[in-house]
Formats: C-alpha cells, structure tokens, sequence
C-alpha cells in the first residue's frame, strides 16, 4: 500500500494516509489516457454546424433562361451549388455523430494514471477534512497555503456540498468535482489537484 501525506486546511502536514496501489500508483500509459480523453471529448460534441443541399434551399423552380441560343452555359435550376445561394455539396449537417465508445475498465484505468501522475508530480494534496461556511475569503486562503495558487486547480469532495459549492464558485481557476463523477477531462484540464481522505476513499471504490 503506497502512502500520501495528510493536510489541513492550513497547508501543514498532519499524518498520512495509506491508499491502494491500483489507484494512486498505477503505471502510466499516454496512448490510453488519450484515447479516453478524445472519446470524452467527442462525447461531448454538439453537431451544430447545418448545411443545406439544393433540394433544401429555396428559388430555382423556374429555368433561368432557355437552353439554347442565349450564348450562356446552360442551367436548370438557381439552387444548383455553383450558383451563388444555392445548395452546398457534402456540407456539415446536424445528424453527424462524434460518438466514441470506451469501456469502463479503460476509463477506470484512464482516471488512476491521471491521479497517479498528479501525486507523483507532486500536483495533488489531500485534506483532512474540507469543511466550508460558504465564504470565498476562507476558500481563498485554503488554495493560497498549497503550491500553484492561482494556477487551474480542481477540488474534489466525496459528495456535494452547497456551502463548498458557494466558496469556489467565484474563485478564478478554482473548480469543484465530486469523486464520483471525476473523468480523465477534469484532471487533464487542471494543474493541480486537492481531494479530501473521504473523496480518496470513494475515489478507490469505484476505481478499484
């Protein structure tokens, strides 16, 4: 069982926390941490962009001039894509799906190597407890006694809390996560890590 230090919301050390291998010390391999990643990513695409073809598009009911005779190319229909304001050829359309399938034990494995590259980076701290009157000020000066303070910094508790909840909101570069809803694109997307013993517990749980 690997170990990780304990702290308090001061920013000192007050013990340390023994933790499961599979989890936080797991072996890292970068081609599956991005497969899960993209996949996540691309689940989370909306295909907005919308093209419409020349059946779709308005006008062009009538010839534009006779066929021959005119010394012109000849044409059929306004709506044809070359002509301005018709139809687009194999353009976007709204029905497209980005959907990527990952199963869950490559998801699983994907969220240990990222939580075992924060704590091996020295990215990820662990608190004692984090309890919260809803006040940003405290919020603040919790962040400012740990390493990277103003740098993107996620918090994960074991469940969500409303008075947690309000003293993050507003703080820039600080974003809140329960544990049992943590996936690769949240960690990726920030710096550095700060979970709770409860969160870790939860987090060895489900991963494990």
């Amino acid at each position: 069982m690997a170990s990780v230090d304990l702290y308090n919301l001061e920013g000192k050390k007050n013990g340390k926390l023994e933790v499961a291998d599979k989890v936080f010390a797991a072996k890292l391999n970068p081609d599956l941490v991005h497969q899960v990643y993209v996949a996540l990513e691309a689940n989370a695409r909306q295909p907005w962009a919308d093209t419409k073809d020349k059946s779709e598009v308005r006008g062009g009911g009538k010839k534009p001039w006779k066929q021959k005779g005119t010394g012109r190319a000849r044409h059929g229909s306004s709506r044809s894509p070359i002509w301005k304001g018709g139809g687009v050829t194999f353009g976007p359309l709204s029905i497209r799906n980005y959907k990527k399938k990952v199963n869950k034990k490559m998801n699983r494995q994907a969220v240990s190597m990222c939580l075992s590259d924060k704590l091996m980076q020295e990215k990820m701290f662990v608190l004692e407890q984090l309890v919260s009157n809803g006040k940003t000020k405290e919020m603040v000066k919790m962040r400012s006694s740990f390493p990277g303070a103003g740098k993107s910094t996620l918090v994960i508790t074991s469940q969500a809390d409303d008075n947690v909840f309000l003293s993050t909101r507003n703080i820039q570069n600080l974003h809140l996560q329960s544990a049992q809803d943590l996936n690769v694109v949240d960690l990726l997307h920030h710096q550095y890590v700060i979970a709770t013993q409860d969160a870790l517990k939860v987090l060895e749980k489900r991963l494990s």
